[in-house]
C-alpha cells in the first residue's frame, strides 16, 4: 500500500510531467507559427525567468485572455501570490494561477571544494562540519504558481520609466565621427531600414561579422546616439574582454553610459532614454543592486568616452578645465573648433581599453 509521501511524489511527478507536455506544446506551436517573434519580444520582457518558464506564462495566459479571465492577450508583471502580498497586492477571487516549474536547492559540504567529488548533501537541520564550505545547488524543479498584475487588485504598481527615442537633428559633424571610428576599429557600419532586420533592437553589433547595424525609421538624433551606444560595445566588449561579458547587463549599462557622455560632451540630452534604459539593464544584474553596476563601471566608461571625444574633430562644451589650460600647459584647438571659432579645450586622451564581448543590440 502507497505512503502518503509516495502519493504526493507521484502527483507532483504528474503535475511535472503535464508541464513539461504543455510546454512542447507551446514550443511546438510557437516555432511552427507567427507567434515566434511575438514569444521572443515577451521573453525579453522577462529576462529574470527561464525561458522555459516564459513560455508556460505566455501560453497560459493566452487560454486565460481566451477565456475571458484576463483584459489583455500578454502578461506584463508576473509575481507569486505571497509576492503580491508584499506589494499590497492581492489575488482576485477565482484566479487560477499560471504553473511554472520552480528549482529546489540542496545545500551541499565539502572540506576540499576544489575536489569535486568531495561534495556531500546536508540533510534537512544538519550543520557542516568545523572548516567545511557550504554552497547551494539546484537539484531538480517543483510546480509553483505565479499570477499576472491583471489577476490582482490593491495598492497601484509603481511605473518604471521606459526609454524614450531622442527626437530632432544631432549635433554637426557627429554622425561621420563616430562612423570614422567604426570603421578605424576594422567594423562595416550598415544602415538598415527598420528594426525587423535586427531582431527589433535599434542598432547590433555582431563581433563574427565585424559590422555595425542602425535602423533609420528614427530621428537622426536617436540614430546617432545608437552609433554611439554601438561603438562603445566596439571599443568596450570584444570576444578578448572576457571580463566584460560575464553578464549582458553590465555591457549594455557601459555602452548606453558612452553614448550618454559623447551626446553630453555635444550638448544633447539622452536622458529620457538612457536613464531607463542603464536602469533596467543594471536591475538585472544578479547579486548587485543598480547602482552597484553603474558605479563599479564609471572609471572604464569615462575612459572609453573621452578616448572618443578626443579623436572626433567636433565642436563640444567645455570639459570643466578652466579656459585656456590642459592638465599639461595651454590648450590647442582642434580644426572643428578653429572653424567654428569656439574654443573648446580637448579633453585628455587615455588609453584605451581593449574591446570585448558577443554581438550587442540596444
Amino acid at each position: 500500500m502507497a505512503t502518503k509521501q509516495e502519493d504526493a511524489r507521484t502527483a507532483r511527478e504528474a503535475r511535472l510531467d503535464e508541464l513539461h507536455e504543455r510546454l512542447t506544446g507551446a514550443v511546438e506551436r510557437l516555432v511552427t507559427g507567427e507567434d515566434w517573434a511575438e514569444a521572443l519580444t515577451f521573453a525579453a520582457k522577462f529576462r529574470s525567468r527561464s525561458f522555459n518558464n516564459v513560455l508556460l506564462i505566455w501560453q497560459q495566459h493566452q487560454a486565460a485572455f481566451e477565456q475571458g479571465r484576463v483584459p489583455e492577450p500578454f502578461p506584463t508583471l508576473v509575481a507569486g501570490y505571497k509576492q503580491w502580498q508584499q506589494l499590497g497586492r492581492q489575488v482576485e477571487k477565482g484566479q487560477g494561477g499560471y504553473q511554472i516549474l520552480a528549482p529546489v536547492t540542496g545545500r551541499f559540504a565539502s572540506a576540499t571544494p576544489s575536489d569535486p567529488s568531495s561534495w556531500r548533501r546536508l540533510n534537512r537541520g544538519e550543520k557542516p562540519s568545523p572548516g567545511e564550505t557550504v554552497r547551494s545547488r539546484m537539484v531538480g524543479a517543483k510546480p509553483a504558481n505565479v499570477w499576472d498584475v491583471s489577476q490582482t487588485d490593491g495598492d497601484p504598481i509603481p511605473e518604471r520609466p521606459e526609454p524614450k527615442l531622442l527626437r530632432g537633428e544631432a549635433p554637426v559633424g557627429l554622425r561621420e565621427g563616430l562612423a570614422e571610428r567604426i570603421a578605424s576599429e576594422g567594423f562595416e557600419l550598415l544602415w538598415v531600414p527598420h528594426e525587423g532586420m535586427i531582431d527589433g533592437a535599434n542598432g547590433v553589433t555582431n563581433y563574427e561579422t565585424r559590422q555595425v547595424a542602425v535602423r533609420t525609421n528614427m530621428d537622426d538624433a536617436a540614430q546617432v546616439k545608437t552609433l554611439a551606444h554601438e561603438l562603445g560595445h566596439v571599443l568596450m566588449h570584444g570576444p578578448d574582454q572576457e571580463d566584460a561579458r560575464q553578464h549582458r547587463g553590465i555591457g549594455e549599462v557601459e555602452a548606453e553610459s558612452v553614448a550618454l557622455m559623447i551626446g553630453a560632451a555635444h550638448g544633447m540630452d539622452t536622458s529620457e532614454y538612457t536613464i531607463p534604459y542603464v536602469a533596467g539593464w543594471a536591475a538585472n544584474v544578479n547579486g548587485k543592486e543598480p547602482v552597484e553596476v553603474v558605479q563599479a563601471a564609471g572609471e572604464r566608461i569615462r575612459k572609453t568616452a573621452l578616448d572618443v571625444l578626443d579623436h572626433l574633430d567636433t565642436t563640444q562644451v567645455p570639459d570643466g578645465t578652466p579656459p585656456g589650460l590642459t592638465r599639461d600647459g595651454p590648450a590647442q584647438k582642434s580644426p572643428a573648433q578653429k572653424s567654428a571659432g569656439a574654443r573648446v579645450e580637448p579633453l585628455p586622451q587615455p588609453q584605451r581599453e581593449a574591446s570585448a564581448a558577443r554581438g550587442r543590440g540596444l
